[in-house]
């Protein structure tokens, strides 16, 4: 009888960037260059001795993100993509990401050399087709590399191309988001992300957000539902609040987060769920690299999961995705009855917000909007009916243990 592997998904953080955007709370390093060659030894170091931990895994994605992976240089991408195959059981269809910025991602014979050494999917953080927007962010090129680096990759025959952009920007318009949409879209990538802009402490933009002039909350939800509805007509599926792909393109490796499978994450910063552990490394360059070169501890955060904490990913994350929650799916993994959120769930259908499907269960776009109330009030529904069932429980042993 043939064997049967668990799917795994690697992460591999590549911490280093041209320059640091406004906006960015992802861990990267500006100008680090000098630091390249240490830190790619120690990652394939530590990729090699994980790697002892997943014998009973075949890894079906791969996603190099950062920072820019694409900055790092072909030399060294290969190496690493080389430690990946060498050491783990890759399959033969895996896909592998790697993110980019369009000014670095230019040259054609270079993407073709990671074609050939492993990517098939490549990810370009273009975010804006206007150029003012662009510099104000601090991004590091214009619409028109972003155009060239499409070019670039469709020569280099790499078929699996996705498109990053952002609303809400500082003094960004409908037209304005329009236009970035539409121009992307004529670019015919099988992907496209659309994010929220997201203000993070501790940024520039943070500091600068009272002067910013960001558009309001109901300028963004226009915008997102704008992009929901062009999309859909373009024959681009929504498939997860910000991530919309031509048929048979939905991001594998993304969906392995929203479907609560095994991920294994490498690198300063990176997080991984895997074995019911749940654990982070320090974010921090210089310590990762001592830590992995001296076989010392790195782990920055770490949790066992619960069934409990499962349950709650379970409506958590289904909830973001179109194919949201079923009954019988939630009430075989959770143990727990799926009346209470079903209840909550019909509220916000009866406000367009949410809408049933035979036994399943999903949020509309609109829904989208306001999905971290509706999953939360559906938690609380959970947790209600949890608590009655400790205090059942504790009436009845109560009752059975008095004289």
């Amino acid at each position: 009888m043939k064997k049967q592997y668990k799917p795994l998904g690697l992460y591999i953080h590549i911490p280093f960037c041209k320059s640091k955007c406004i906006y960015c709370d992802f861990y990267s390093l500006p100008g680090a260059e000098d630091q390249m060659d240490r830190y790619v030894s120690a990652l394939c170091l530590q990729l090699a001795e994980t790697a002892q931990r997943t014998a009973a895994h075949r890894v079906d994605t791969v996603y190099l993100g950062g920072g820019t992976p694409s900055c790092l240089g072909a030399r060294r991408l290969r190496q690493i993509l080389k430690t990946v195959r060498r050491h783990y059981r890759l399959a033969g269809d895996a896909e592998v990401t790697m993110e980019a910025n369009p000014d670095s991602a230019g040259d054609w014979r270079t993407l073709r050399a990671l074609r050939r050494a492993g990517v098939n999917r490549l990810s370009l953080g273009v975010q804006s087709a206007d150029d003012g927007q662009l510099r104000a962010l601090g991004r590091p090129h214009t619409f028109a590399q972003a155009e060239q680096a499409v070019a670039a990759a469709r020569r280099a025959k790499i078929k699996n191309l996705s498109l990053d952009l952002i609303y809400g920007l500082p003094s960004q318009s409908m037209d304005s988001w329009r236009d970035t949409v539409e121009r992307a879209a004529a670019l015919a990538p099988e992907h496209l992300s659309c994010y929220g802009l997201k203000v993070e402490e501790g940024t520039p933009l943070w500091e600068m957000r009272d002067s910013a002039d960001l558009p309001g909350d109901d300028e963004q939800a226009d915008m997102y539902l704008w992009a929901v509805e062009r999309l859909g007509a373009l024959g681009y599926a929504q498939y997860e609040i910000s991530n919309f792909a031509r048929p048979g393109f939905a991001s594998r490796h993304n969906l392995k987060y929203w479907h609560l499978e095994e991920y294994a994450g490498f690198g300063p910063g990176a997080h991984s769920d895997l074995g019911d552990v749940r654990y982070s490394y320090c974010r921090d360059l210089a310590a990762y690299c001592r830590g992995v070169e001296a076989g010392e501890n790195i782990i920055d955060y770490s949790e066992h999961l619960t069934d409990r904490d499962r349950d709650i990913e379970y409506i958590m994350l289904g909830l973001r995705t179109v194919h949201g929650v079923a009954r019988r799916e939630f009430e075989y993994r959770c143990r727990l009855p799926f009346a209470p959120v079903e209840e909550v769930l019909a509220r916000f259908a009866a406000s367009g917000h949410a809408r049933r499907e035979g036994d399943r269960w999903r949020l509309t776009p609109e829904g989208f909007l306001l999905s971290n109330q509706i999953i939360g009030q559906c938690l609380e529904a959970l947790a209600q009916v949890k608590l009655q069932r400790e205090e059942a429980a504790a009436s009845h042993d109560y009752r059975v243990r008095q004289p």
